[in-house]
């Protein structure tokens, strides 16, 4: 990978340039032509490196979500696997190494809507009930993953918002249809979001402004996969962590180094019993579990009740859908 390549993958995962020609701003700051910023990225996508270039949404900002698993018979699981990641409602959907094996995230315009899509899941994967873990409190979300190591600044976390989604007219939900797909890799792709959500092109910028800085983007750039990128070695850590001491706690550890995702979900009781959740990315499992043993002692967590839960497989890894939308990707 070439010093532009890296820099264009690492640097441009949030602050993606708002303005009528974003590739041709990232390719002067690479010192590159516009074009083979266009054809890197059309590359890195046939690839699999890059899954899209554009929004990641709040959770709760618009539309309901939540995390989800089912307990499924090794004979079965594959079939099953299939049948859930082939919802549309299904944006992530893992194996995990727990006897809640398959994992994945579900996403809806409401909740009534979210409520029937996991009961279709339910009864169509005949494995039990579906684990429902909604978000409580949010710590650290989907900011980006640094891919250079080096030990960064403690992170800062974002000014709380609602948890009350944001009630979009028809014209706002035109406008995230197209915006999760993805920004078309074209030079002026902001022009081919207005024309597909009948917005002005500056209108599509200005709302995008107003979208991040209200918190409801919670980032907009270069979405990456990490397995990819080397980092096969997935964890999922979960804690028991009494209520009253779960945000002080999860505070603490979404500020720390190689802490990906952060955040407070509801029990499931009796069958799932941990609320402090947090995600970790790392070459090897070793490693992994190296840093997990730090944070715990680190953070305070190392008297609770926890459990780490590494990925086998990756089944399904896209943006969400919020709306529906049938226009093909733009990439």
């Amino acid at each position: 990978m070439t010093s532009a390549e890296f820099r264009l993958l690492n640097e441009f995962q949030r602050g993606f340039p708002l303005c009528r020609r974003p590739f041709a701003v990232i390719a002067e700051r690479l010192q590159v032509r516009e074009q083979t910023v266009l054809d890197r990225l059309r590359a890195f996508c046939d690839q699999g490196v890059v899954s899209r270039v554009g929004a990641v949404f709040a959770p709760r900002s618009i539309g309901a979500s939540t995390l989800a698993a089912l307990s499924v018979p090794d004979s079965r699981r594959e079939h099953v696997a299939a049948a859930v990641s082939a919802r549309p409602e299904v944006n992530h959907n893992y194996e995990r190494e727990h006897h809640y094996n398959l994992w994945f995230v579900a996403t809806a315009p409401d909740k009534p809507r979210l409520d029937d899509v996991l009961c279709e899941i339910e009864r169509e994967a005949g494995c039990g009930p579906v684990l429902r873990l909604p978000l409580i409190e949010e710590y650290r979300i989907d900011l980006g993953f640094d891919l250079s190591g080096a030990r960064l600044p403690p992170y800062t976390l974002p000014p709380v918002r609602s948890a009350v989604p944001v009630m979009l007219q028809p014209e706002q939900k035109r406008l995230v249809a197209a915006l999760q797909l993805g920004l078309p890799l074209v030079p002026s792709p902001y022009e081919a979001i207005a024309e597909a959500s009948r917005f002005g092109e500056e209108e599509v910028v200005r709302t995008l402004e107003r979208w991040i800085e209200e918190g409801i983007i919670r980032r907009f750039g270069v979405i990456l996969r990490h397995r990819e990128l080397g980092y096969r070695a997935n964890a999922m850590a979960v804690w028991d962590v009494p209520d009253a001491q779960t945000d002080t706690l999860g505070a603490r550890l979404a500020r720390e180094q190689d802490v990906t995702l952060c955040y407070r979900r509801g029990r499931a009781l009796p069958e799932w019993r941990f609320n402090l959740f947090c995600m970790i990315h790392g070459r090897s499992r070793e490693a992994v579990r190296r840093r997990l043993d730090e944070l715990e002692s680190e953070c305070g967590l190392g008297d609770f009740d926890s459990a780490v839960l590494f990925s086998r497989r990756r089944f399904k890894q896209c943006g969400a859908r919020y709306v529906e939308s049938a226009e093909p990707s733009h990439v």
